[in-house]
């Protein structure tokens, strides 16, 4: 695989929208959510593997970049890309675009936390989850790095004159 996982497709929603006829600032998050459901899905942490392992993912910190503009009825999808790991974490990157074009309407980089969920801490990855990761790894190895990724929230510095 040379390209990012699509991991969610979706067509907006009426109850998704604002008064301006947008999908609202929380519902690109809930639409990003659901797709790092289908990512665990993927990697094994699905309802059973959740099941037999005590382990979830916990989201640590998430930048959540808007680019353009998203309306009723629009047939979005999400395109996750796996930036790095360790043992206990995962690096992404989601992107939404209406579903087949490339342009991104918006983009979120995220860490995530394996968690045991009996002991409510982290934990390395079980092993059959850790070797999805490290095949997703491979296969994403060679993608560019997403625009998006790494960005700091600051207004610049004026220098009084």
């Amino acid at each position: 695989m040379s390209h990012a996982l699509t991991t969610y497709r979706t067509a907006i929603r009426p109850e998704w929208v604002d008064y301006n006829g947008h999908l609202r600032d929380a519902f690109y998050l809930l639409i990003f959510s659901y797709a790092t459901d289908a990512l665990m899905d993927h990697l094994g942490l699905d309802a059973q593997g959740r099941e037999a392992t005590g382990h979830t993912l916990y989201t640590l910190e998430c930048h959540l970049n808007y680019l353009d503009e998203v309306k009723l009825g629009a047939e979005v999808e999400v395109r996750t890309q796996l930036l790095g790991h360790d043992g206990k974490r995962l690096h992404i990157h989601h992107s939404l675009h209406y579903a087949g074009t490339t342009e991104e309407l918006a983009a979120s980089e995220q860490m995530l936390m394996n968690i045991d969920t009996r002991q409510t801490r982290s934990a390395p990855f079980a092993e059959g989850v850790a070797e999805r990761i490290r095949q997703l790894a491979d296969a994403h190895a060679q993608l560019p790095t997403p625009a998006h990724v790494g960005r700091v929230i600051a207004l610049p510095v004026r220098h009084q004159g």
